[in-house]
C-alpha cells in the first residue's frame, strides 16, 4: 500500500511540474529623488499563498533586470529590496513582459530600523549578505548545513569552507568570535533557527577595517547575525553515545545571550577519533578525520572543556575571551617497507615496526580588547596563553638490506620522553586616523615568550655490519631548556595624495629574537648506576639572535571598480649563534635583501571580479640549515649544517577570476600561480655503500618552478514545491620541477598532476537527499637520471550521500566510500569501501533524538598506502578505528527572545536552491 501511495504522490508531482509555465519580467531600477540607476539592488517573484521565492535576481550597473522561473500561479509578487530605500511591491501576472522604470524611495532614520528586507540576497558595498529564511533545508540544520545551499559556498567532509575559491578564514557571531579559531564549532553547532543573516566579506583585521584600507582579498569571513529580538536567552545542546567494543561519545554546549553579553560553555570527550565537539551529529562523528580511506592514524581518547566571554561596556569598551582544557591519549603502532634507490643503480630496503603512546594535558586561554576612544583613535589588544604537558613513550625496530639483499644494519630503541612548555604572546595595535581624507598612523608591538623544559630516557642498540662492523649502544638521559623571547614593532604612516582614492605609505618594520637552548645529555655510568657521564657529542648550549629591520613603502589606489598596488621592501637580516660547548662552529650572517610587489584587482561589478599578483620575496635558511654542528642523535642518519647557504630568491604571480550569474544560477571560480625559485635549501645526502649509514648536508640550487591552476563550475535548478538539483564540475592541476640530489649527484625531476572531480547534489524536499561525486588524479613524475625510471599513477574515489525523512519523525543517513588505487603493490588492498550509515528518530516534540549508528559497516577500514618519490617507494599501514555501532540521545534547548519552542516557524519565505 506505501509503494502504490508513493507511486502516486510520483504521478502527481510530475502533472504538476507539467502544468507549470515560464515567466520572464524584466525592468529597471532607479531613486526616485534623482532618478540613479541602481545597480546590485535585489529583485525577486514570491508565491501569493505562502511568500516562498520562486525566483531571484541582482540589478546590473544600468540598472537593469531579468528574473526568469517557472511556477503553476497565475500571479505573482514582484519585490525590489535596495540599501537605504524602501521596498517596491507590485502583483503582476506570469508572462512574459516588461514593467519599465521602477522608482524607489529613500528610507528616513525610522524605516531603516523597522523595515527589514525579504530578499533572499543583499549587496551592500563589499559585502554579500543572504536571509537565512529563503534558503530551505532539512528542519534542525546547523549552519554548515545552511552554508551548502547558498551560492558559491563550498563545505568539504572537514568542515573547510571556501566561497567562489576563496577559503573562509573567520567566522563570527554577531561580529565577535564563537568559542576560538575553530570554525566547525560554530558551524556544526548553531543551528539555521537561531540565525537570521549570513554576511560574507573580504577579510580584514580590525584595524583595517577601522581605518578603511583594502584587504588582499585571498580569503574571506562569514559573520552569523541573530535577530535583535533572539538576543538573549538561553540556546544550546546535551548528546551521548554508548558502543560496541567499548566506544563511547558525550558532548554539552550552553550559551547565554543577554544583549551584547555572551557567555558560552563547552564539553565533550570520546574514543572515536573525534577532533571536536560535534554534539551527536550522525554525518560528522564518524571518527572524525578517519572517515575517508586512508586517513587518519591511531586511536584518540580526548576530553576536552571550554568557557567563552563576550561582553561590551559602553560604547568604547569591547571584551572577547575564551579558556579551553584538553587532555588526550593516543596510541599507535606502525609498519613500513621503504626501497631506496641510488644514483648507480643499486638500492637497498628498510624495514620498520614503530609503536608509540602519548599522554597530553593542555590549556589555552585568549583575551581581546578592542577600545575605540573616538571616531578617529582605536587600540587594540590580543593576549594569548598556552601550557602544554606531554609524554610519549615510544619503541622502533629496523633493518637494513642492501641490493644483494644481505642485512647491512639493524636498529632498536626506545625512549620516555617528557615536555612541559608555556607561550605567552601578545600585541597592540594603535591606530590614529587624521582628517577626512584617508590619514592615519598606526604603531604596533609584539612581545612574544615561549618557554619549555624536556626530560626524555633513550635505550637504543644499533648494529652496523659487513667488512667494518660495529655497535653502538646508547643508555642515556638528557634534560633540556629553551628560552625564547620576541619583540617587535610596526610603525605605518598613511599619505593620502588623492582623497580616499590614492594613498602613499611608508612603514618601518624591528624584530629581535634571542633563543638560548641547553641540552644536557648523560651516559649511564656503569661504575655508579647513574645517569652522570656528560655527552658533549649529544649536548648542546647555544644562544641565538635573529635581528630583522625593514624599511617599507607603498603606492595604492582604489575605487568602486579598481584597487591596485606597488610595495617595496628593504630587509636587514643578522643572524648570530653562539655555541658555548663548541666554540668553532659559532655562527654571524648578514643578509640584506630586496622585495617588491604588484597588485591588481577589477570588480566588474558586484558578483565578479578579477585579481593579479607579482611578488619577488626571499627566504632565510634556518639555524640548524646553516650552523655547522654535526647532529649525531641519531647514528644512521647524521646531519651537518653549511653556514656558506645563500637566502632563497622567489618569484610568484597569481592569478584569480570570480563571477556568480544570480539570474542563471551558475557560479564559476579559476586560479593559476607560478613560482620560480633560485637559491633554494636542500637536502645532500651521502649514503654509505657498506654500511647505509646516511650523512646529509645543506646546498643551494637553482631551477625550481612550479605551476599550479584549477577552478569549477555550478549550477543550480530548482522546480517549484519538489527540489533543487545542484552540479558541480572542478578540476585541479599542478606542474612542478624540483632539483635534487642523490649520493652527491644532481638531478632534476618534474611531477604532473590533474584533478578532476563532478559532483551533484539533488534534494527532494522533505523527502530525500543524495549527493554522489566522482573523482580521478593522474599522476606523473619523470627524471633525468637514468636510473630512476618515470612513474605513472592513477586513484579514484566515489563517494556517495544519502539522506531520508520518511517518515516524519524519521532521518536515515548513509555514507558511502569506495576508493581503487591500481597502483599499489602486490598483497596490499587496491580498493576498499567505506560505508557509514545512522538512524535518528525525533522525540519529545522535536527537541530530542535517539539514534543508532553503525562505522564501517563493512569492516574494511584501512590505511595501507604506497608513497613513491623520486628516490624511494615506501609501502605503510598503521592503527585506523574499527567498526563499531553506537546508541546515541541528543536533547537541545532554546530560550532566546522568550521564543523557541519550536525549532521551525511553520511559515517562511524560502528558496528552493
Amino acid at each position: 500500500m506505501k509503494k502504490v501511495l508513493l507511486l502516486i504522490c510520483l504521478i502527481f508531482t510530475c502533472i504538476t511540474y507539467s502544468q507549470t509555465k515560464e515567466f520572464k519580467i524584466t525592468g529597471t531600477i532607479t531613486s526616485l529623488e534623482d532618478n540613479e540607476l541602481l545597480e546590485s539592488a535585489t529583485v525577486h517573484a514570491e508565491r501569493l499563498k505562502d511568500s516562498s521565492i520562486i525566483s531571484y535576481t541582482i540589478t546590473d550597473a544600468k540598472g537593469y533586470f531579468n528574473v526568469e522561473g517557472k511556477t503553476a500561479d497565475s500571479q505573482i509578487k514582484l519585490v525590489v529590496s535596495y540599501i537605504g530605500y524602501k521596498p517596491y511591491t507590485k502583483i503582476i501576472n506570469t508572462k512574459k513582459q516588461h514593467v519599465g522604470n521602477l522608482n524607489l524611495e529613500l528610507a528616513n532614520a525610522l524605516d531603516a530600523v523597522v523595515i527589514r528586507s525579504s530578499a533572499p540576497i543583499t549587496i551592500k558595498k563589499d559585502t554579500v549578505e543572504f536571509n537565512v529564511k529563503s534558503f530551505k533545508t532539512k528542519k534542525d540544520a546547523n549552519v554548515e548545513d545552511l552554508l551548502k545551499k547558498l551560492p558559491g559556498v563550498e563545505v568539504d567532509d572537514e568542515g573547510a569552507i571556501t566561497v567562489n575559491g576563496k577559503s573562509v578564514n573567520k567566522i563570527l557571531v554577531n561580529g565577535k568570535p564563537f568559542f576560538g579559531n575553530d570554525p566547525t564549532i560554530t558551524t556544526r553547532n548553531l543551528t539555521k533557527d537561531i540565525i537570521e543573516k549570513i554576511q560574507i566579506s573580504d577579510t580584514k583585521t580590525n584595524a583595517q577595517a577601522f581605518a578603511g584600507e583594502d584587504s588582499d582579498g585571498e580569503n574571506k569571513t562569514i559573520n552569523l547575525t541573530i535577530k535583535k529580538e533572539n538576543n538573549k536567552g538561553y540556546f544550546g545542546k546535551t548528546a551521548a553515545g554508548i558502543g560496541t567494543d567499548g566506544r563511547y561519545e558525550y558532548a554539552g554546549m550552553a550559551t547565554r545571550f543577554k544583549g551584547s553579553e555572551r557567555v558560552g560553555l563547552l564539553a565533550g570527550g570520546n574514543n572515536i577519533n573525534s577532533p571536536g565537539f560535534s554534539f551527536g551529529n550522525q554525518r560528522l562523528q564518524f571518527g572524525g578525520n578517519n572517515r575517508s580511506f586512508g586517513g587518519g592514524q591511531g586511536i584518540v581518547t580526548s576530553n576536552n572543556y571550554g568557557l567563552n566571554y563576550i561582553n561590551a561596556f559602553g560604547k568604547m569598551f569591547e571584551l572577547s575571551s575564551d579558556y579551553f582544557y584538553k587532555n588526550s591519549e593516543s596510541d599507535n603502532k606502525t609498519t613500513s617497507n621503504r626501497e631506496t634507490f641510488l644514483a648507480d643503480g643499486t638500492s637497498f630496503s628498510t624495514n620498520s615496526y614503530n609503536t608509540s603512546f602519548n599522554e597530553s594535558d593542555s590549556h589555552d586561554a585568549s583575551v581581546d580588547f578592542e577600545i575605540e576612544i573616538d571616531s578617529t583613535f582605536r587600540i587594540d589588544i590580543e593576549s594569548d596563553f598556552n601550557a602544554d604537558i606531554n609524554k610519549n613513550t615510544y619503541t622502533s625496530n629496523s633493518e637494513s638490506f642492501n641490493n644483494s639483499n644481505a642485512l647491512t644494519n639493524d636498529s632498536n630503541s626506545n625512549s620516555i620522553a617528557d615536555s612541559n612548555s608555556k607561550n605567552f604572546n601578545n600585541e597592540v595595535n594603535l591606530t590614529k586616523m587624521f582628517g577626512s581624507r584617508g590619514a592615519f598612523l598606526r604603531v604596533e608591538l609584539t612581545a612574544n615568550i615561549d618557554k619549555s623544559e624536556t626530560e626524555d630516557l633513550v635505550k637504543s642498540e644499533t648494529n652496523i655490519y659487513g667488512d667494518t662492523p660495529n655497535q653502538i649502544l646508547r643508555d642515556q638521559y638528557s634534560d633540556g631548556n629553551t628560552d625564547k623571547t620576541e619583540i617587535g614593532s610596526e610603525v605605518t604612516y598613511r599619505f593620502p595624495i588623492i582623497s580616499r582614492l590614492l594613498f602613499f605609505d611608508v612603514g618601518y618594520e624591528y624584530s629581535n629574537t634571542k633563543t638560548t637552548k641547553i641540552r644536557s645529555t648523560f651516559n649511564l655510568d656503569q661504575n655508579t648506576n647513574d645517569y652522570t657521564d656528560f655527552s658533549s657529542l649529544l649536548s648542546t648550549d647555544f644562544e641565538y639572535q635573529d635581528n630583522v629591520k625593514k624599511p617599507r613603502a607603498k603606492l595604492s589606489f582604489r575605487n568602486e571598480k579598481w584597487s591596485t598596488s606597488a610595495d617595496i621592501a628593504y630587509v636587514n637580516r643578522t643572524l648570530k649563534n653562539t655555541d658555548f660547548l663548541r666554540p668553532e662552529t659559532n655562527l654571524e650572517r648578514e643578509f640584506n635583501n630586496l622585495e617588491y610587489g604588484l597588485g591588481l584587482r577589477f570588480r566588474k561589478n558586484r558578483t565578479s571580479s578579477y585579481r593579479l599578483r607579482y611578488n619577488f620575496r626571499n627566504g632565510t635558511p634556518s639555524l640548524s640549515q646553516l650552523q655547522p654542528f654535526r647532529d649525531e642523535s641519531n647514528p644512521l642518519n647524521i646531519v651537518t649544517g653549511n653556514p656558506e647557504l645563500d637566502p632563497t630568491k622567489t618569484h610568484s604571480i597569481r592569478f584569480g577570476v570570480s563571477n556568480f550569474n544570480w539570474q542563471e544560477r551558475t557560479g564559476f571560480w579559476a586560479f593559476g600561480n607560478a613560482t620560480i625559485t633560485n637559491d633554494r635549501v636542500v637536502a645532500n645526502t651521502i649514503v654509505d655503500q657498506n654500511t647505509l649509514i646516511r650523512e646529509t648536508s645543506y646546498a643551494n640550487v637553482d631551477g625550481f618552478y612550479s605551476l599550479q591552476g584549477g577552478g569549477s563550475y555550478s549550477v543550480t535548478k530548482k522546480w517549484e514545491d519538489f527540489g533543487s538539483l545542484k552540479s558541480e564540475f572542478t578540476v585541479f592541476g599542478n606542474l612542478n620541477k624540483n632539483i635534487n640530489f642523490n649520493n652527491g649527484v644532481q638531478y632534476s625531476s618534474k611531477a604532473t598532476s590533474i584533478s578532476p572531480r563532478i559532483g551533484f547534489d539533488f534534494m527532494w524536499d522533505d523527502v530525500f537527499e543524495i549527493r554522489p561525486s566522482y573523482s580521478v588524479s593522474f599522476n606523473k613524475n619523470t627524471y633525468d637520471i637514468d636510473s630512476f625510471s618515470d612513474k605513472n599513477f592513477t586513484s579514484h574515489d566515489v563517494l556517495i550521500s544519502t539522506s531520508t525523512f520518511l517518515p516524519k519523525k524519521l532521518e536515515w543517513r548513509n555514507d558511502v566510500n569506495y576508493n581503487y588505487n591500481p597502483n599499489i603493490a602486490d598483497g596490499f588492498q587496491k580498493s576498499a569501501w567505506f560505508w557509514n550509515t545512522t538512524l535518528r528518530y525525533s522525540i519529545l516534540k522535536d527537541q530530542g533524538a535517539v539514534g543508532i549508528k553503525v562505522y564501517d559497516i563493512l569492516n574494511q577500514n584501512t590505511n595501507a598506502r604506497r608513497v613513491a618519490t623520486e628516490d624511494y617507494i615506501q609501502d605503510s599501514s598503521s592503527t585506523v578505528l574499527k567498526q563499531y555501532a553506537m546508541l546515541t540521545f541528543t536533547w537541545k534547548f532554546n530560550s532566546l527572545g522568550g521564543a523557541g519552542k519550536k525549532f521551525e516557524p511553520s511559515r517562511e519565505r524560502r528558496y528552493r536552491g
